[in-house]
């Protein structure tokens, strides 16, 4: 083995006694050990795959810690995608030693779903849905194969929504999106209640009434709006009653954060549902970021599409909801590799 090979080698026996530490965990990321693939065979070699996250804020010290880990010495060019990719282009160059091959977001995206389905997670599958969503009492989470996935209505998720039209890996449209999104919810929640991250936004949520805050058709109707099939329990004014002092004065910061998570998810719901019908596509995927633990908003989404679709549309969900782009940016990397 030359010097050089024993190098690489030492270099990557670091980065790999520091993925699997904790060490992680005390500084600016976090690794989501229960998504992690095992014996994943690529392109011919055979590992585990990683899932780190940090939030952008953070750029700085992760880039520390690339540069401390010798990772420029085993790769000068990483794949990335995504709005960082172009923002902290420079940043990567000058902190870590490292140049940015930028890819398309929406292709790796595509790209990453399909290659994570199709190689399953950990011999489950990575797709699945809610049985019953209609019914709290017998809804449960069942797996799912995407086999045949065209078309698909591919609804991403993060701190805005996009909508995209998926027809093949190469033939996708992006149809709409709305910029109230994950972002939207977190940063409300922070106004409304002075939590401060994502998970505690979501545990008030969990805690809170949001039938406090919003107004219903029942307070409106008295009941049902039978014309129309509208249930009395349907949110008809999402806030509608914060316009009383007397509510104001009455409800909880669990209330105000169930009632943000309510009003952004039902609002992407409704979207989807309108592409959906519009493009002519039954299959509605639902991925990203928000989805993150988030249980609640997903039962919403699979909620909506069944009941307002009359049974015709169903949500499907994905075990690894916001690394489609990276996992679809690593196997450009893997590519680019092979062929060099």
């Amino acid at each position: 083995m030359t010097e050089e090979e024993e190098e690489e080698l030492e270099s990557l026996r670091t980065i790999c006694s520091y993925l699997r530490s904790n060490t992680l965990h005390r500084k600016c990321t976090a690794r989501d050990i229960q998504l992690e693939l095992r014996d994943l065979n690529v392109c011919g070699r055979v590992g585990t795959l990683h899932f780190i996250r940090f939030q952008t804020a953070d750029v700085t010290p992760f880039l520390a810690a690339v540069q401390e880990k010798t990772i420029s010495k085993l790769h000068g060019m990483i794949c990335a995608t995504g709005g960082g990719a172009y923002k902290f282009e420079n940043d990567f160059r000058m902190m870590a030693g490292v140049e940015l091959a930028k890819l398309d977001e929406l292709e790796c995206l595509i790209r990453g779903l399909l290659y994570l389905d199709s190689v399953g997670f950990n011999g489950k599958q990575e797709c699945y849905y809610f049985e019953n969503p209609t019914d709290t009492q017998r809804c449960v989470k069942r797996p799912c194969c995407l086999e045949n996935p065209f078309p698909m209505l591919l609804v991403n998720i993060g701190s805005g929504v996009s909508v995209l039209a998926v027809y093949s890996e190469k033939k996708y449209k992006r149809l709409t999106g709305t910029s109230l999104g994950g972002g939207t919810f977190l940063g409300l929640c922070c106004l409304l209640t002075g939590c401060e991250t994502f998970e505690e936004a979501l545990e008030m949520a969990s805690k809170g009434d949001g039938n406090n805050v919003d107004k219903l058709v029942k307070d409106i109707y008295g009941g049902d709006y039978q014309r129309f099939s509208l249930q009395g329990s349907t949110v008809a004014s999402s806030f509608g009653h914060m316009m009383s002092k007397e509510k104001r004065d009455s409800i909880s910061k669990e209330d105000l954060a169930r009632a943000t998570l309510v009003t952004i998810t039902n609002n992407i719901g409704s979207i989807a549902r309108m592409c959906a019908v519009n493009e002519k596509i039954d299959r509605v995927v639902f991925v990203g970021n928000f989805l993150r633990i988030n249980t609640l908003s997903m039962k919403l989404l699979a909620y909506a599409m069944d009941f307002w679709s009359k049974g015709q549309l169903k949500a499907l969900f994905l075990e690894h909801e916001g690394y489609f782009g990276a996992v679809g940016a690593f196997l450009e990397l893997v590519k680019l590799s092979e062929n060099s």
